[in-house]
């Protein structure tokens, strides 16, 4: 039983000895084994004081006295009673007796206690360690809540009761205690009630757990000033959680680093009814890391139709999960789980560097790096070098590189680099890092990379013959492809060669000029017989591409 106004023993007794200085213990009077009083109490059960000795004989007469608490030392005594009976106990020489108090004012008294056994002995003016509240007992003997077993459909509570006052001058008739504030218990949470003019109250709540020991307390009332109010026991309530079911989109996701992937689906709830919509329900998505560690890779709730769209981001993936709806403690629901798988492939980075050079051959560097730690590289990782006409569709795998392992760690740049001979002297290039399941695909910006083709047409060397020492002029055009057009170009510098007759080996002589038309500009002196070449292959620049060889012997006589 709860005891919402009350003083302490330890208190009381000692409250008690102040005022009352020169009271006796309880002892007995005479001889080693005669009667000791325990306590002398109320227990909250009006009209009635409840006695607690014992003694080496039988006791064969208690009679209590009661005394004002704020009484001075000597006053008379408010009142006494010695009809008492054995309440409980194995024998007389040891339990609890119990009588009948009649007292004229409400209040708090101070009890002293007489004890006689049958060997004689006696005690007298044993102090209570605990004194008599003479007060209005308020209590609510009949708490009532429904539905006892509460379920999705029926989640309110309701709960009511009477509140009564016992006075314990009138202990047989008590009243409806009205306007008195009552505390009603929900297990967490309390609501709120007040009585009616009848006593009655009745309060609603719905229950946040699946069990509940509920209970009601009256509260203090100007009304009954100084009221015990008692506790009523607990009631046990007890929801029922109803079978839950849910469908979901994907029971996998594969996603990039960085990347969010969706599921989608709709839950439902089992009742009297059939299965129905669950509306505004948790759905989230819980997994452990290779670590053991927890996370909640992604959380949402069910809209007013059970349906629900659960974005799972990769920043907290777990490689297993399970998809559940509702949590183990819901009052009203089971939960319900699946199996779900959650990979990520991190992200990587590439960085290359191109040039075309003037022979057609295209020379490629670059590096590759992630920064998860968590990512490991493939057994054989390579490069895709790609081209396309225009640098944003049509893209073609030109060449495949490796990608050589140094480090193999986060962070760390591994390179890769290659030449090779190209037709596409025209064309965008990027390189793409060709991923696997746990590192993702990358590719650098396009780069757009030209060299136009050259060649030298009508090309000869006059006079033919030619007398030795005599001036030899050369007349051609240096042309350069743009397109399907072939144009002049002017103002370069082909490269003049020569071969003596009957040798294998060319030997630059001068480079020759150009002029606004692409015509040769250029002359030497005859010495001896041999063949003349000329091509643009020694200052081509970086928008050129050498041009083939040309030739014309002369005679030198």
């Amino acid at each position: 039983m709860r005891r919402s106004t009350f003083l302490a023993a330890a208190t009381a007794t000692a409250l008690s000895a102040t005022l009352f200085t020169g009271l006796s213990p309880a002892q007995a009077d005479n001889a080693t084994g005669g009667p000791v009083l325990s306590d002398a109490d109320g227990w909250y059960q009006p009209g009635l004081i409840f006695v607690t000795a014992h003694s080496a004989s039988p006791l064969t007469h208690i009679t209590a006295h009661f005394y004002p608490l704020d009484a001075p030392a000597g006053d008379p005594e408010a009142g006494s009673t010695e009809d008492f009976t054995q309440y409980s106990g194995p024998d007389a020489t040891s339990g609890t007796w119990r009588a009948p108090v009649h007292l004229a004012d409400l209040g708090d008294y101070r009890v002293t206690v007489d004890l006689e056994d049958a060997s004689g002995a006696t005690v007298t003016g044993a102090l209570s360690p605990h004194t008599l509240r003479y007060q209005t007992l308020v209590t609510i003997p009949d708490l009532t809540a429904t539905p006892a077993a509460p379920d999705y459909l029926h989640q309110q509570v309701s709960v009511s009761g009477t509140a009564l006052a016992t006075d314990p001058r009138h202990p047989n008739t008590p009243t409806p205690a009205a306007d008195v504030p009552v505390d009603i218990e929900t297990g967490r949470g309390r609501v709120p009630a007040n009585t009616t003019a009848d006593g009655r109250f009745a309060a609603a709540f719905v229950p946040s757990q699946t069990s509940i020991d509920l209970t009601a307390a009256p509260e203090a009332s100007s009304a009954y000033p100084g009221a015990i109010d008692l506790l009523t026991p607990k009631q046990h309530l007890h929801t029922t959680q109803a079978p839950v079911r849910f469908t979901a989109s994907t029971h996998a996701l594969n996603l990039k680093q960085g990347t969010t992937g969706t599921v989608t689906g709709r839950a439902e709830i089992q009742t009297a009814s059939g299965w129905q919509p669950l509306p505004h329900t948790s759905i989230g998505l819980f997994g452990t890391t290779p670590t053991g560690s927890d996370v909640v890779a992604g959380q949402t709730t069910t809209d007013s139709q059970g349906s629900y769209t659960l974005h799972v981001s990769s920043d907290n993936a777990a490689p297993t999960a399970q998809l559940m709806v509702g949590t183990a403690d819901m009052p009203f629901q089971q939960f319900a789980t699946e199996p779900f798988s959650l990979h990520v492939a991190y992200t990587t980075h590439i960085e290359t560097s191109a040039q075309l050079n003037d022979d057609s051959s295209l020379k490629v560097s670059g590096y590759v790096y992630y920064e998860d730690a968590r990512a490991h590289w493939p057994t054989k990782p390579t490069v895709t070098l790609q081209y396309s006409k225009d640098g944003k569709s049509g893209w073609k795998n030109a060449t495949t590189i490796p990608v050589k392992i140094r480090y193999n760690k986060p962070q760390f740049q591994e390179v890769f680099a290659h030449t090779f001979t190209t037709p596409n002297t025209n064309a965008y290039w990027r390189a793409q890092f060709n991923g696997n399941p746990d590192l993702a695909t990358s590719t650098t910006k396009p780069v757009h990379l030209v060299r136009y083709s050259t060649r030298i047409t009508g090309f000869y060397a006059s006079p033919d013959p030619v007398r030795k020492n005599q001036p030899i002029r050369f007349a051609g055009t240096l042309q350069y492809k743009n397109g399907t057009a072939w144009k002049p170009l002017s103002g370069e510098s082909p490269a003049l060669y020569f071969r003596p007759r009957g040798s294998t080996t060319y030997h630059f002589v001068a480079d020759l000029d150009t002029d606004k038309h692409g015509h040769l500009i250029g002359m030497v002196t005859a010495k001896q017989d041999g063949t003349w070449a000329v091509a643009f292959n020694r200052q081509t620049g970086s928008r050129y591409l050498k041009s083939t060889r040309v030739t014309d012997y002369v005679d030198v006589r």
